[in-house]
């Protein structure tokens, strides 16, 4: 059973929970202002920075100008490598020692974490951490040089102070990694990209899974109703595809020799990349990221949103190049259905989300003229979904013993399973929903395990053949 501590905090949770969801109704009453609501002022945020603090650089980018979608990016230090050959024996020690490696939360030990796994992949054994090339060919967290005046000096000036990678397709500091999607909970009402619990979990996923995070600001309800944040979530991979397209076509035109100036080429790339659209590249993704290795990740709601996405992937196939969505990891998902499973029954009053919560969210999200607990949104077993289920990515789900959710995120991985998909189901024992994600529970070693099953099973999907993540 949960602790006492996790019961007393959830009898406040929930207090607060209701609390909040009243108060939107009224507010969505009172007001027809419809523009994008992507965090609520009660919520405690972590402010984004641009230079690598504790081994990750973040920074926040507003994509869509007439809404206010907006995606938060979490860069490892380890896209800084020596060489090929160097980043290579790299990523093949990293590895071995992320498993058992900690984060910014502390340090636990292997056999201290894996007393909290339910579905284990094997002993984990200890390791020392491999050593940071990256610190030691790092020309400055700052994109500059090694100079201290100059560093200085653009410190007293005020300019940009975060990292800023070259575009040249210099090898020794444009090391690719895949990029990872994630959709925040909170019943579609709730939550945000900057909050200070995901801040933690999105730098925990990119240490972890040595990934580049792309965390999404949708839309909120009840001022956003469905389908605002899917939409949104569909508008970031389109993003991250242009995105790739506009690198491209300016690594095309920096690669070419002769023909004027380094400034008349700087020049024409810049008039070539406005004219493909609004956004510029943004160099991060430009010199870091590879999106031929997208994995979607989505807590509680988000895990609803990710799932969309990646069904609205296969839709367009190759509309989407280079942008390929290899994998989906769904944890504790807000599904729901009008025919209860055995766990809606049995545990309808469980830990902070309770069900008559939860449907009381699914009212604020859904229009009155389309609630349903059948909505194609809600219950992913209804007949007649698209695309048909064998296309569908390789989906790790994870569930909760003491979550009322739990059986149809189970349900629909066996569906998956049943048409050949890579489906498999990670139970937690005495775990409750989003015990890997909600800001009390961040630090606990079950959290951490949760973690590092998921970057186990990701591997198997982003490394790059010949160096796969064998366990």
């Amino acid at each position: 059973m949960p602790s006492v501590a996790v019961k007393v905090y959830s009898v406040f949770f929930k207090f607060m929970l209701k609390h909040r969801l009243q108060s939107h109704i009224q507010s969505s009453l009172d007001d027809d202002n419809t523009f994008g609501v992507t965090t609520r002022p009660e919520e405690s945020v972590a402010a984004a920075n641009p230079s690598f603090t504790d081994g990750i650089a973040t920074k926040d980018i507003h994509i869509d100008p007439f809404t206010s979608l907006s995606v938060r990016i979490f860069l490892p230090e380890t896209c800084l490598a020596a060489s090929d050959s160097d980043s290579q024996s790299q990523s093949r020690a990293r590895n071995k020692a992320s498993v058992t490696s900690s984060d910014s939360s502390g340090s636990f030990s292997s056999a201290h974490i894996s007393l909290h796994r339910r579905n284990s992949y094997g002993p984990s054994t200890s390791s020392k951490p491999a050593a940071n090339l990256a610190e030691q060919i790092r020309r400055s967290s700052y994109g500059g040089s090694n100079d201290a005046e100059s560093l200085n000096s653009k410190q007293e000036t005020g300019s940009y102070r975060g990292y800023s990678p070259s575009l040249d397709n210099n090898k020794r500091s444009c090391r690719k990694l895949p990029v990872m999607l994630q959709f925040h909970g909170g019943g579609f009402v709730a939550g945000s990209k900057d909050s200070s619990a995901n801040d933690f979990f999105c730098r925990r996923i990119a240490k972890l899974c040595d990934v580049i995070v792309i965390a999404v600001g949708y839309r909120l309800a009840p001022e956003n109703r469905y389908p605002a944040a899917f939409d949104d979530g569909v508008k970031v991979l389109h993003w991250l595809a242009k995105q790739a397209n506009l690198a491209e076509c300016g690594k095309s035109l920096l690669s070419k020799r002769g023909g004027g100036s380094d400034i008349q080429r700087s020049d024409i790339n810049r008039h070539i990349v406005d004219a493909f659209g609004a956004s510029m590249v943004e160099p991060w993704l430009a010199a870091h990221g590879d999106p031929t290795r997208c994995v979607l990740l989505g807590v509680s709601c988000g895990a609803n949103i990710a799932d969309y996405v990646a069904r609205k992937a296969v839709e367009a196939g190759n509309l989407l190049d280079p942008v390929k969505v290899v994998a989906q990891v769904l944890m504790y998902p807000f599904f729901i259905g009008s025919v209860p499973t055995r766990s809606e029954i049995k545990l309808a009053n469980s830990y902070f989300y309770d069900k008559a919560m939860c449907i009381l969210a699914w009212k604020l999200f859904l229009s009155e003229e389309e609630f349903s607990l059948d909505h194609p949104a809600a219950n992913p077993l209804i007949p007649g979904r698209e695309p048909p289920l064998k296309y569908m990515p390789p989906m790790l789900t994870v569930v909760a013993e003491h979550d009322w959710m739990r059986d149809r995120a189970i349900a629909y991985s066996e569906e998956l399973r049943k048409v050949n998909v890579d489906a498999p189901v990670l139970e937690y024992k005495d775990a409750v929903h989003e015990f890997a994600t909600l800001d009390m529970l961040l630090r606990t070693p079950q959290a951490q395990a949760c973690a590092e099953d998921i970057a186990i099973w990701v591997k198997k999907y982003i490394s790059l053949r010949g160096h796969e993540f064998s366990y």
